[in-house]
């Protein structure tokens, strides 16, 4: 690796022009520097400050002025897949654009499965890689992979970079759409030869992508059939979903629940949304949740989802869920509406804006005497809450039960700890028996399910929010996927 490196600075000496210098014709003071020193500025200036990653012979250009930056905290990672699930368990306990960095080949394979996680789960991260030079594309060259032909399927878009001008418009629009609409991934593949070579470092000024339509607010006609419907309501349910989450809504649907009086179930990846000891809490849905939730959709007339895709670890077979209920869905995502289950009333919008737009309708209706009546359905929902509660069986005599341990720790655990978690059993029981209070506490893979996420995503989450206390909830196969990352 020192030789690597040692002849890679060489190399990379020969055609960096100072980075001070202006380019020509310009007119401008535009700084000259190497396509890997306006890699790092660009991060820094798109808020980045941690990224998770492994250096390798295509990317270690990058490496010397990541190295020197004072805003940039470089955590090197064991094995690439744990760099992703670092950014991705940043990402969502801070909120912000997780960042991850590999070489070509392997090291950008290696990020595939965390990449396909993010994407399933709408995490923003922005994975770069680095690539073999622009002149031995296409030639199977050593440490070769088209990385950007493998992840279309599961990025929300992704750039090959060949010039050095291009790299700061490209960051910054990796940025912008990894965090705007439905988040998600975005890839930044850049050749060896473009991080190397120098040229004027040009910042945009502002993102402009005529082919990347942001969502607009929700349509007030949709609004106002959808408060017509839940007030109407005799059985309704609230079905929320991690788009509350990401959009930060948390305030709205408890003010919403609190006006309406509504139940409401919160998926896996929602929960904390509402706190988990609120008496209109019904708790989780689906093939591991709750009696009450899973039988009160059911039972439903009225199902309003919000950031939630009809998963089918939530519905099982489409064609006998809520069989009663007509259907209000809201996503940020219009391809979402529809796809699983038909929409009575459809709403395209961020989860924010629609429940700040349907309080005002609710309020209005309140005004006008229509409060809507949901006394006899929370007569049933507390029976069904009181008859079959959440319990386990208690362990032997002189042993302990997981449930139990897993329980003790969340009552031990100060105030805003984070928890990660697995995918197994030991996921579902940490779902069923800790108790959230607030979104970005919980921290899981729930549409791709990838064993070995918890230690690296634990990881990522304690470097972003170093003041938490952070807990890794595994169980012994995910474990020996990714503990390696216990050296880090």
């Amino acid at each position: 690796m020192t030789e690597y490196a040692t002849a890679d600075r060489a190399e990379r000496a020969e055609t960096a022009a100072p980075p001070t210098a202006l380019e020509p014709g310009t007119g401008d003071a535009a700084p000259r520097l190497t396509g890997a020193q306006a890699l790092i500025r660009s991060l820094e200036e798109a808020g980045a400050d941690t990224v998770f990653g492994i250096p390798g012979g295509a990317v270690l250009p990058a490496y010397d002025p990541l190295m020197d930056s004072v805003k940039l905290r470089h955590i090197l990672v064991r094995h690439e897949q744990g760099a992703g699930h670092a950014a991705t368990g940043y990402a969502q306990a801070t909120g912000k654009v997780g960042v991850c960095m590999a070489t070509s080949g392997p090291g950008a394979t290696n990020l595939v499965t965390a990449i396909a996680d993010a994407y399933m789960d709408s995490v923003p991260i922005v994975a770069v890689t680095g690539q073999v030079p622009s002149s031995s594309i296409g030639t199977d060259s050593f440490q070769e992979a088209d990385i950007c032909g493998i992840t279309v399927p599961i990025t929300k878009h992704n750039y090959l970079v060949t010039d050095p001008a291009d790299i700061p418009r490209v960051i910054a629009e990796a940025f912008h759409v990894a965090s705007t609409g439905r988040p998600g991934p975005v890839l930044v593949d850049i050749t060896k030869d473009a991080l190397q070579r120098p040229a004027a470092y040009c910042p945009p000024q502002r993102t402009e992508l005529p082919g990347y339509q942001r969502v607009g607010r929700p349509h007030d006609r949709q609004i106002r059939q959808a408060a017509a419907l839940l007030l109407a309501a005799e059985r309704p349910v609230l079905y929320v979903g991690g788009g509350v989450v990401k959009a930060g809504a948390a305030d709205e649907l408890r003010s919403l629940v609190e006006l309406t009086g509504v139940p409401v179930v919160t998926t896996l990846m929602a929960l904390g949304t509402i706190p988990a000891d609120h008496p209109r809490c019904l708790g989780m849905p689906g093939m591991h949740g709750t009696v009450a939730a899973v039988t009160a959709l059911q039972k439903a007339d009225l199902i309003f989802a919000v950031g939630a895709r009809f998963d089918d670890r939530v519905t099982g077979r489409l064609d006998s869920f809520a069989p009663y209920a007509k259907v209000v869905h809201a996503d940020v995502d219009p391809a979402e509406i529809g796809k699983n289950r038909a929409a009575d009333v459809p709403i395209v919008g961020d989860a924010r804006e629609v429940l700040e737009a349907l309080l005002h309708v609710v309020r209005s209706e309140h005004e006008a005497g229509n409060h809507g009546d949901c006394t006899a359905w929370w007569e049933r929902l507390d029976d069904w809450r009181t008859r079959y509660p959440l319990g386990y069986e208690p362990a032997p005599e002189g042993r302990l039960s997981p449930q139990r341990v897993i329980e003790r720790i969340g009552r031990l655990a100060p105030e805003g700890t984070v928890f990660a978690a697995g995918v197994g059993q030991h996921q579902m029981w940490a779902s069923q028996f800790l108790r959230f209070e607030e979104p970005r506490h919980w921290l899981n893979s729930g549409g791709a399910g990838t064993m070995g996420y918890a230690v690296p995503a634990a990881m990522g989450a304690k470097a972003g929010m170093p003041d938490r206390t952070v807990w890794a909830i595994d169980g012994d196969g995910c474990f020996q996927m990714t503990n390696q990352e216990l050296t880090t």
